[in-house]
């Protein structure tokens, strides 16, 4: 996990996840009802989170080189 410089997990709220993916937090939400996205998440108490290495790992594994490359799953 992502750690601050006091060795801390940084957790970002559905809002700030949706402003680093360009994506609306209404599709964050879809994602966690329906597991079409593998964005892990953390439950604080009923408040959702997501860690700064889920996003950057989710990122990472939809990279691609070329337009005709398609997902491995």
């Amino acid at each position: 996990m992502a750690k601050n410089p006091q060795n801390q997990t940084i957790l970002l709220t559905p809002k700030e996840t949706a402003v680093r993916l360009r994506i609306s937090e209404s599709t964050l939400a879809k994602w966690r009802m329906t597991a079409s996205r593998r964005l892990p998440y953390v439950k604080v108490g009923a408040k959702v989170a997501y860690t700064e290495t889920a996003i950057e790992n989710f990122i990472a594994e939809r990279a691609r080189e070329s337009t005709s490359q398609t997902d491995a799953a």
